[in-house]
């Protein structure tokens, strides 16, 4: 194969080579990412349960002192009724008994609700915490792992770039000039193999004669079609 050439095949390799790490490097963030998001959304839960209990308690409180003042003014009732003077001013302290006790009713019907929707939102809380905890702590173990996979991509990277800077501080800058203006729209299928008498960049039919250039491997082609630049694969040979 054409010194040139075989050059071009194995920057355009390395440079496939450097361009899917960025995909593995997006790939294992995003793992950790969503590991985090998990346990974020599970301590947002432990948040909300933990604000309706408060709200709960508030409302306990509030009819727990309802409750009293009720109590109280039943205590006055029952003061008041042992010195009505007419039948008017006794049947008007009964109607207000009856709606205060209607009151103290309603207002225990309402703790006991509220008390159970505190044990039921206390018991979820406690099983919220417990999940945040395992994810939190899974989140955290699998960005330690991630670490380790960081490092080893970073390595890779780097003995990548190092093929590469001794391939391209070898060749001619006019051939490279020539591969990079191809591959600012071909991307990492500028230089590609034949097969079949097919251009795998375009994957058009060449013609014999083309063919018959890219088989010797003397020159540098490019496909008539596409521009893209041809080599005949060692195993094809």
């Amino acid at each position: 194969m054409n010194k040139y050439l075989n050059q071009l095949v194995k920057l355009a390799e390395i440079n496939k080579e450097i361009d899917a790490f960025e995909p593995r490097v997006q790939k294992i963030e995003k793992s950790v990412s969503v590991a985090f998001e998990k346990a974020k959304n599970a301590n947002d839960s432990v948040d909300l349960l933990e604000a309706e209990i408060k709200e709960a308690k508030v409302k306990k409180a509030k009819n727990e002192t309802l409750l009293s003042e009720l109590s109280e003014k039943l205590k006055g009732i029952s003061k008041k009724t042992s010195a009505v003077k007419n039948e008017k001013e006794l049947k008007a302290l009964q109607l207000e008994e009856e709606l205060a006790k209607e009151h103290c009713n309603f207002a225990n019907e309402e703790i006991a609700r509220l008390e159970k929707i505190i044990e039921l939102k206390e018991g979820e809380k406690v099983k919220a915490k417990e999940l945040y905890l395992q994810l939190q702590k899974d989140a955290e173990e699998l960005n330690v792992n991630i670490g380790k996979e960081r490092e080893a991509i970073k390595e890779e990277m780097e003995t990548a770039y190092a093929k590469k800077n001794e391939i391209v501080s070898a060749m001619s800058p006019k051939i490279l000039s020539f591969y990079e203006k191809i591959r600012k729209w071909a991307h990492n299928s500028a230089v590609v193999p034949v097969r079949k008498q097919a251009c795998y960049g375009c994957f058009m039919r060449i013609n014999d004669k083309t063919n018959a250039l890219v088989a010797a491997s003397e020159d540098i082609i490019t496909c008539p079609h596409c521009g893209r630049i041809l080599y005949k694969e060692a195993a094809q040979n």
